[in-house]
């Protein structure tokens, strides 16, 4: 089912001129757009895309002129990549999951299943476990006893929610994600290679031979509201206290939080992110992909780290970090431009050593 240039632009806040009765049922790249497309042509680079592409109406920035660009209608947005929200939410029609129970999932008898609730096939809900109103539950996902899982959900297929997990409203789960395994908790019988590496700094470490003996996770995960997971996300659970992600906290692919983490409110944790046990991580964090945070640290709200920053120390309030060890962001920049000035500066201390060489045999 399409909608109409006007009803589009109604729900995106934005002004639209000419042919509003238009109906567009899909959104396209302009060059390769077809009639029924709204072309999303929101810079002048894109113009020439639009004279490549079959679109009748397109989204535009600001001052385009839509006439002579061979458009029937157009849409103005005041921030084109915000309106992108709005727009991919209007028409994307979501995961076709049935509604109500599937006649193949498995719900214990003690599970609550709120109301308009659909579950899809193969899915096993545990003991006691709680399932909010409107929740989608794709297939082949588990809920673990004594789990709540809150109003407006989507599981995606295959994700895993372990025993006693607390989750917010509007939770989406991407698939394969797990919530709730164990945390990696060992520990030797006397100090280990790596707890005198620690108090030492390295030095004079003696290895000796050592077995792992398992620290088992009491606690759970609790999630807020209104968080995303992305696929194959994992999240540990607390040794004995909750492991806990913030309010509107949103984490991409393969990102890993470790056993007692804190999470604040706000944050994007981008792809392949790692953060060890016990540390916190303030509101508002930023952190590209393949950044990793070390155990039992804080980062501060607004940090901002750029791409495969390593934070091994407490990271303050405000700062942009960049670089493994995380230094601030300019500060990187200048110790990058110095390695770059490296073999010119050891070409000019050797030219210098040869020329007091040859005034010494003088």
């Amino acid at each position: 089912m399409g909608y109409t240039v006007s009803e589009i632009a109604t729900a995106l806040g934005a002004k639209a001129v000419g042919a509003v009765d238009v109906v567009i049922n899909g959104a396209s790249e302009p060059a390769t757009a077809g009639a029924g497309d709204l072309a999303l042509a929101m810079d002048p680079k894109y113009a020439d895309g639009l004279a490549q592409g079959q679109a009748q109406a397109a989204v535009l920035w600001d001052g385009a002129d839509w006439q002579a660009l061979g458009l029937k209608a157009a849409i103005f947005v005041p921030r084109p990549r915000y309106a992108m929200s709005g727009l991919t939410a209007l028409l994307d029609g979501g995961p076709e999951i049935e509604a109500g129970l599937h006649a193949t999932a498995v719900i214990h008898p003690e599970a609550v299943i709120g109301e308009g609730a659909a579950i899809g096939p193969f899915v096993v809900i545990g003991r006691g476990a709680v399932i909010g109103a409107r929740a989608r539950v794709a297939s082949h996902v588990s809920v673990a006893e004594g789990a709540r899982i809150g109003d407006d959900a989507l599981l995606l297929q295959g994700v895993r929610i372990g025993a006693r997990v607390v989750i917010g409203d509007r939770f989406i789960a991407q698939p394969g994600g797990v919530i709730g395994s164990d945390g990696f908790s060992f520990v030797t019988p006397e100090k280990s290679t790596v707890e005198q590496a620690r108090e030492k700094l390295g030095k004079d470490v003696r290895a000796s031979a050592q077995s792992w003996t398992r620290i088992h996770s009491l606690g759970t995960v609790e999630i807020g509201d209104d968080v995303e997971t992305g696929a194959n996300v994992t999240i540990d659970r607390g040794t004995i206290r909750a492991t806990t992600i913030g309010r509107g906290t949103k984490l991409d692919n393969q990102v890993h939080i470790g056993h007692n983490v804190q999470v604040g409110e706000d944050c994007l944790l981008c792809g392949q992110v790692g953060i060890a046990g016990s540390s916190r991580i303030g509101n508002r964090v930023v952190m590209a992909g393949q950044c990793g945070v070390s155990d039992n640290i804080f980062v501060g709200d607004d940090v901002v780290a750029g791409g495969a920053t390593k934070i091994f120390t407490n990271a303050p309030a405000g700062r942009i970090l960049l670089g493994s060890p995380a230094v601030k962001m300019d500060t990187h920049v200048e110790m990058q431009k110095a390695l770059r000035r490296l073999p010119r500066l050891a070409k000019q201390v050797a030219d210098l050593k040869a020329i007091l060489e040859q005034s010494d045999k003088e």
